[in-house]
Formats: structure tokens, C-alpha cells, sequence
């Protein structure tokens, strides 16, 4: 005699059966060890082309792009192309979560990120028109943090929320002529030395030009470098808590 399962039961199994699936393919994305190794370069924080994670991984730069294609499948990665780069990193808080939570069971330490880059690089420079290095990245996170910037339907793009524009405006940047450039107006644009995203576009532009405005950083000859001065830590200390 055959007994006919309750339908809800069925879907029940299947539902289980395609998560068990999907957990187990992202177990396995991550278990390689050379995967492994990749991502928890990532979990550092800055960005890493693939030849950086080859090199992590101990595998040849062909065999590191099979292994990011297949993080990058899993959503476990997302990539910033910049120029003729590209530029790979977690994927999101939660993969991030996820990590984190193995490195515990583990019970490892890693070593954190040391950049290279010239100390008189790193602290500020420009970036095109915009702000870069260690101040820049400071002050996306701080504009994020404070709700002024929020991610846009594109990956790396942003929106201006009214309560960041109300601030800016307040602050000195000319909002409304920076939106009516015919450029991006604000994005993610990759630190080359934090390998964390600095604020790009028309937006980064405008926040460039009005801290040279008001002498809170200022050109170097001869140089990309922007020197912060007295005045632009105790106003970016004042205004955004920086430390700088």
C-alpha cells in the first residue's frame, strides 16, 4: 500500500532540501583553502586586485581568477572595477558576519593590513578632483555613518539623502551646482593606498574644492599630497570627530 505524503510536508522537504543546498555550496566556495585564504585577505578591509590574492592564495594568477569567479558566484565577493582594474572585496556585512563567526571557532588571529604607500601620500592627496587617502575614506564613512550618503540602485553609486544635503549646503558645498555637472554626481570611487572607497564624482569634487577654499588642507608643489593643516584639525576634529 502507498501513502500519499501531505502536501505541506513536501514543500517543507523541498524548502530544507534547496537551503541545505545552497548552505553547502557556499560551504564549499569558502572550505578551499586557497578560497579561504583570499577572503579572509578581504575580511581586512581594503580591496585587493587578483594578482594580490594569488599571491595570498599561493596559486598562479590563472588559477586565483577560477577561484574569484567562483566567490563571486556565490556572492561571496563583489568587484570595483577602476579604470583598467579590478578591485575585489567581501561581498557584505553578512559574509563578513559569517567569516568572522568561523575565524572564532577556529581561534586564530590574523595580521591586519599595512599599506605601502608613502606616509605623505597616504594621510591626503588628490584623486583626479577629489579627495583622497586616509582623510578622504574617513569622511565617507563618517557621511555614511550620519545618513547623508546612501548606496544608490548601482552598486558603487550613491544618493544624497535631504538631510546630507541640508548639511553640506550648511557646511559650503554648492550641492545643487555639483548636480548639475554632466558627470557622475557621487560614487564609490576605490583608495588606492586604504583600499577602502573614498567619495568620487562631482559630490568628491565639490568637498575637495571646498576644503581648499577654507584652508583646511592645502596643494603641495610638485605633488599630488595635500597637507592638512591647523586650521583642517580643528575644524575636521570639530565637525566629524577625526583624529587626525
Amino acid at each position: 500500500m502507498r501513502f500519499a505524503l501531505p502536501q505541506h510536508f513536501v514543500y517543507r522537504k523541498i524548502m530544507e532540501f534547496n537551503v541545505d543546498a545552497a548552505v553547502s555550496r557556499i560551504a564549499s566556495a569558502i572550505g578551499e583553502p586557497a578560497r579561504t585564504r583570499m577572503l579572509y585577505c578581504l575580511m581586512e578591509g581594503p580591496a585587493r586586485t587578483s594578482t594580490e590574492l594569488a599571491i595570498v592564495a599561493e596559486v598562479t594568477p590563472s588559477t586565483a581568477s577560477v577561484h574569484l569567479s567562483r566567490l563571486k558566484e556565490d556572492n561571496l565577493v563583489r568587484v570595483f572595477v577602476q579604470g583598467r582594474h579590478r578591485y575585489y572585496s567581501v561581498a557584505s556585512p553578512a559574509v563578513a558576519r559569517a567569516l568572522e563567526g568561523l575565524s572564532v571557532l577556529a581561534g586564530r588571529p590574523r595580521a591586519g593590513f599595512v599599506p605601502s604607500t608613502p606616509v605623505h601620500l597616504r594621510a591626503a592627496r588628490s584623486c583626479y578632483d577629489h579627495m583622497a587617502g586616509a582623510i578622504a575614506v574617513s569622511l565617507h564613512d563618517r557621511f555614511i555613518a550620519a545618513g547623508w550618503l546612501q548606496i544608490a540602485r548601482k552598486s558603487d553609486a550613491y544618493d544624497l539623502t535631504s538631510e546630507g544635503a541640508r548639511a553640506l549646503h550648511d557646511l559650503g558645498v554648492d550641492v545643487d551646482a555639483a548636480r548639475a555637472q554632466r558627470r557622475r554626481f557621487a560614487f564609490a570611487c576605490l583608495d588606492w593606498s586604504e583600499r577602502r572607497p573614498h567619495v568620487g564624482g562631482a559630490l568628491g569634487a565639490a568637498v575637495l574644492h571646498l576644503a581648499l577654499k577654507k584652508r583646511w588642507v592645502a596643494r603641495e608643489l610638485d605633488s599630488r599630497a595635500l597637507s592638512i593643516t591647523s586650521l583642517g584639525r580643528r575644524e575636521l576634529h570639530a565637525r566629524f570627530a577625526l583624529e587626525i
